[in-house]
């Protein structure tokens, strides 16, 4: 951890992350990156999945980041978000054939060559797994703690795990577990069904002392607004899935209060 340097303007670096892929976590960390700015914070929001981005998608955005005078990129801004990303310097179908120190040089790029300017918090979105990206971002900065995302079931709670386990070697503090996809209510009728079980993540979180964040219900509108580059937060603000996001992010603030208030 030798290597840790704070990012100047930057006051909390926080992981999204998850043990594997496919639990929604790129839809997570944008719409909590979103929650956190209602709250009144500014925000960053970083997608280090160099093999899979998906935030180009999730926000609709096309362009390409420029260069400012000293040849550091500027980040693109979308819904008051500052917002970087492989894919946007790529086309969306390039394979990114790269092996772990390519992925690591890109990694230290983007969290030190772009032009973040000043930040109360920068959302990192993590590739899944417990590898060389993961350990790159802890050794790089400070990182003052991790968001694991997880859906109910017991093969995601295995991996969420792992990836908690990895967090605590490294010494980063863990904020909480989301629940994803924690059940599916019937937009005709109202039946909640709980496709993926229920509850696992919290009795997870309970089982190991980390604080249970929330639960974020598999439901059309977030797929769909996903889907269209509008994330849910943002097209649907009083909606109670954007009440949800900001609820978990006020959790998360207040986690970060201190260190916020000290930058």
């Amino acid at each position: 951890m030798s290597k840790q340097a704070e990012i100047p303007g930057i006051a909390a670096v926080i992981a999204v992350a998850s043990g594997k892929g496919g639990v929604g976590k790129s839809t997570t960390a944008l719409n909590l990156a979103l929650g956190l700015r209602d709250l009144g914070l500014r925000v960053g929001l970083m997608d280090a999945d160099i093999y899979g981005p998906s935030v180009p998608r999730l926000a609709g955005i096309r362009e390409k980041p420029t260069l400012d005078d000293r040849k550091k990129m500027i980040p693109i801004m979308k819904f008051g978000l500052s917002i970087m990303s492989i894919g946007f310097l790529v086309e969306e179908e390039t394979a990114m054939i790269w092996r772990g120190p390519m992925v690591m040089s890109a990694i230290t790029q983007m969290l030190r060559d772009v032009a973040w300017g000043t930040l109360d918090v920068l959302v990192v979105d993590m590739p899944p797994g417990t590898g060389d990206a993961q350990l790159t971002l802890a050794q790089n900065v400070p990182l003052k703690g991790a968001v694991i995302v997880s859906t109910p079931q017991d093969l995601a709670l295995i991996d969420a795990r792992r990836g908690l386990a990895m967090f605590t070697k490294v010494n980063v503090p863990v904020l909480g577990i989301v629940e994803n996809m924690s059940f599916f209510q019937c937009p005709e009728c109202g039946t909640r069904s709980d496709i993926f079980g229920h509850g696992g993540a919290r009795h997870e979180a309970e089982r190991l002392g980390v604080p249970f964040l929330g639960e974020v219900p598999l439901h059309m509108s977030i797929r769909a607004m996903s889907d269209a580059g509008t994330p849910v937060v943002e097209s649907e603000p009083d909606g109670p899935h954007a009440a949800i996001y900001r609820a978990i992010g006020a959790k998360i603030r207040d986690r970060l209060q201190g260190v916020i208030a000290a930058a």
